[in-house]
């Protein structure tokens, strides 16, 4: 077969690397497309990457390109990317040199027209019903009578000069404002952050926890109200521990904040006319309440009035009450004295049948019989002891006999055994004399530390101790009265004493010292005056010295 062409042919085309020639394209799109608007759906779309970037794609019915979002634009965008979302993509065309594909590099991104941010909504609502935030049951009721109430919204506009107007109007409390911004980029990251900070705060902290939360703005068009259709601000007021109420835009506005919330208010003097009542209206009903609370307390204490006169009047007189009892105590006493005569004679004629069953005849005839029979059992005994003995006698005799038939080897073993005896015995008396001594020695530390941590050796240093009449120790003053009986133990005797008052004389002690408790000693010697210590007790106490 013949060749048309061989490798040494010449050419007159450039030659370029496989790097050259990707570097050339990407400059050649990028040159040509580096602002362009792409229309399209949002698709493949997981969240951020770890990194910060989004990768996705956009396509429409017949076509599909890939797209980027860098970390530091998509912080940037006002309206987050969801999957299935239409939107407008505003950015450049650039390549991928390493596999050969191009993609948009996305710097803004909106959605594609009203209609299509009410679809996202319908779409988000219909994602986080079905996860339970807008479920009625869980939402919670308004407290009737607030002390503090939070409000979430711009510190500068109308709105929470209208708030503040109105609950002061109503009903003054103390207002936290959280100051947020209501539109714009950033909007529902510091309203979420708004409502979790209010919920973080400790209920008894310096500043007080709200007891109830209003999220307010005024009205406006769809895409100044989106910050509150954002899905973490949905979530945190579905979250919310305290009650929140959502007052965003006017009556007829509405946004995915108002069903997560726990009510709705049309505005946000609406939202403040239901977190407050109306204190005047409050005064007026607590002034009915207690007037008819005054009447009906009136009219009850009549009505007992006239039920105790009708009860007084039923019950019988005093005399007829004593009439009964006064004449069964008549009678009781007049047989009174008859009883007791007749009591008395049954005792005699008790006595005197027991006095005839005594005589001293039959006691001397008893005294025998029990004299006879302690004789009987002392022979009968005495000869009991001398069989006893004779069979004893006996068995020693015998076991005499058995003895001197011992042969002379078992005698000289029983010599040896003898002697082993007395070595053991000798050892075991020098063994208990080491161990006396051993256990002396510890006795006598045990003593010697036991005389050292004895009490006595801190009164030999000068104290004394007081006790009170039943002996316990006294350790503070005031467990002692004026008057009272106490004894004062020195290191070589006691002393009793007694108490006075607060006026500093001083006490006398009783003229008969009490003995110690361990022999007599004599009385101890007055003790020198010590200086002033913060312990002594203070003017006006009392003094025993």
């Amino acid at each position: 077969m013949t060749s048309f062409f061989s490798d040494d042919s010449p050419t007159n085309l450039a030659e370029f690397t496989v790097s050259e020639l990707s570097g050339s394209i990407k400059r050649t799109i990028e040159t040509a497309f580096d602002h362009v608007r792409v229309r399209g759906e949002i698709s493949g779309y997981r969240g951020q990457h770890s990194s910060g970037h989004a990768y996705f794609s956009l396509k429409d019915d017949k076509s599909r390109i890939d797209a980027v979002i860098w970390k530091g634009s998509f912080s940037k965008l006002k309206y987050r990317p969801e999957e299935g979302m239409e939107v407008i993509a505003t950015g450049r065309i650039t390549t991928f040199p390493g596999s050969s594909k191009y993609q948009i590099v996305i710097e803004q991104m909106e959605p594609a027209g009203a209609g299509a941010l009410m679809a996202l909504i319908e779409e988000r609502k219909r994602r986080l019903g079905a996860e339970g935030l807008f479920d009625p049951a869980t939402k919670q009721l308004l407290p009737y009578m607030p002390k503090v109430i939070g409000v979430v919204t711009s510190p500068t506009g109308a709105v929470i000069r209208d708030i503040l107007h109105r609950i002061a109007d109503r009903f003054p409390v103390h207002v936290l404002v959280w100051p947020v911004k209501v539109q714009g980029e950033g909007c529902g990251e510091e309203v979420a952050n708004a409502i979790h900070g209010f919920n973080a705060m400790d209920p008894v902290g310096e500043i007080p926890r709200p007891d109830v939360l209003i999220v307010a703005r005024g009205g406006g068009s769809l895409e100044d109200l989106w910050g509150f259709n954002d899905e973490i601000v949905v979530r945190a007021a579905a979250a919310s521990v305290i009650p929140l109420i959502s007052a965003v835009g006017h009556e007829t506005d509405w946004t995915l904040i108002d069903y997560a919330a726990d009510v709705r208010a049309p505005t946000p003097t609406g939202a403040a006319e239901m977190a407050v009542p109306v204190k005047a209206d409050l005064v007026a009903q607590v002034a009915n309440l207690a007037a008819r609370l005054s009447g009906a307390s009136a009219r009850q204490m009549e009505t007992r009035r006239q039920g105790l006169r009708a009860l007084a009047r039923a019950l019988p007189s005093l005399d007829q009450l004593l009439a009964l009892p006064r004449r069964r105590f008549d009678e009781a006493a007049a047989g009174l004295g008859r009883g007791l005569e007749l009591n008395t004679m049954a005792k005699r004629r008790a006595f005197e049948r027991a006095a005839s069953r005594l005589s001293p005849d039959m006691l001397a005839r008893r005294l025998g019989e029990r004299r006879q029979r302690i004789t009987e059992r002392a022979a009968m005994a005495e000869r009991i002891v001398e069989r006893m003995i004779d069979r004893l006698r006996g068995r020693v005799t015998g076991a005499d006999a058995v003895l001197r038939n011992v042969p002379v080897r078992l005698r000289t073993q029983m010599d040896r055994s003898r002697d082993r005896l007395d070595g053991l015995i000798r050892r075991s008396d020098s063994a208990l004399a080491n161990e006396l001594r051993a256990h002396r020695a510890t006795l006598s530390g045990h003593e010697r530390m036991l005389q050292s941590l004895s009490y006595k050796n801190v009164l030999m240093r000068g104290y004394a101790v007081i006790r009170d009449a039943a002996d316990r120790p006294v350790s503070r003053a005031a467990a002692l009265s004026a008057g009272a009986a106490i004894s004062i133990e020195f290191a070589d005797g006691r002393l009793r004493a007694v108490t006075e008052g607060g006026d500093g004389s001083p006490v006398q002690p009783s003229s008969s010292p009490e003995a110690p408790a361990a022999g007599a000693v004599a009385p101890a010697r007055p003790a020198a005056p010590r200086a002033s210590r913060k312990s002594d007790p203070p003017a006006g106490q009392g003094s025993l010295f």
